[in-house]
């Protein structure tokens, strides 16, 4: 693990996370790489992980960046 967790809000895209451990609802450890991109579209069929699908669909983030 990196000694600082990172999340980044992508504009149109995915929660590019960086030096955190992902657990599922049960506490169980998802394996995950160091660097992973989290879905915000929905539409991904990798779910809970980012696949692409917000460029196809159209995905617009609602933050402001």
């Amino acid at each position: 693990m990196a000694d600082e967790a990172v999340i980044t809000v992508r504009a149109d895209g995915p929660y590019l996370i960086k030096g955190v451990k992902l657990v599922n609802h049960e506490g169980k450890e998802i394996p995950a790489p160091e660097t992973f991109a989290l879905c915000r579209c929905g539409q991904s069929s990798k779910k809970p992980f980012c696949d692409g699908t917000h460029r196809t669909v159209g995905f617009q983030h609602s933050v402001q960046l």
